[in-house]
């Protein structure tokens, strides 16, 4: 038990108390966020923008440019996805659930290398000695910058790429001594499965209906 305790509260011993609170509210808007777009719920995007305005700050502090750059862009995307979510015709929604298209995978895999190529030359630029874990950050910052923009046109295959990537961040961040953050992408990854399995249960649901019209 006590090496439980250690690993969660340990690497906080010497962290600033204010970067501790900050990185708390983070923690639960962040799983706020994660619950709310299970549910299909516009408020994804104002909770979660909370979420990673506060994690750029943090991560800008300890000097993890990946990790601040992709949750930038979640900021930003966030705002986009906001805009997108709440258009609608005739009080019903513009953007419904869908699966992607050959062209929006394409689209998707294109983001997917260029995200890793970023992320890279900031690595590089900000003289950063790159390691495994390096590597797998970049690798996962391609995932997590393409899951968001699958979500915000509420393709269903974002939630794939959440749970690929959540399951990666666990032991990354478990590794790098993060008990918190471990701890939430473990609770991300099991709300994404069940995100993906409410927004594919809608689709089907949308899809028999739009069938039998």
């Amino acid at each position: 038990m006590n090496h439980i305790f250690e690993f969660f509260f340990e690497t906080y011993q010497n962290r600033a108390t204010h970067l501790i609170v900050l990185e708390a509210i983070a923690f639960f808007f962040g799983i706020a966020s994660v619950i709310y777009a299970k549910r299909e719920n516009i408020l994804v995007y104002p909770v979660g923008l909370v979420a990673t305005v506060i994690t750029v700050y943090i991560f800008l502090h300890d000097e993890l440019m990946g990790d601040m750059m992709m949750n930038f862009y979640y900021s930003v995307m966030s705002l986009y996805g906001w805009w997108n979510w709440s258009r609608k015709k005739n009080d019903k929604p513009i953007v419904p659930i869908s699966r992607t298209t050959t062209k929006e995978k394409w689209i998707g895999f294109t983001m997917f290398l260029i995200t890793m190529l970023v992320t890279y030359i900031v690595y590089k630029s900000h003289g950063t000695v790159i390691d495994t874990s390096n590597y797998i950050d970049i690798f996962t910052s391609g995932l997590f910058f393409t899951a968001m923009w699958f979500m915000a046109n509420k393709k269903l295959e974002n939630w794939t790429l959440w749970i690929v990537a959540d399951l990666i961040t666990i032991p990354l961040y478990a590794y790098r001594g993060w008990g918190m953050l471990s701890l939430q992408y473990l609770i991300f990854t099991i709300l994404a499965i069940q995100g993906y399995l409410a927004w594919k249960k809608s689709l089907d649901k949308s899809q028999l209906k739009t069938q039998t019209v």
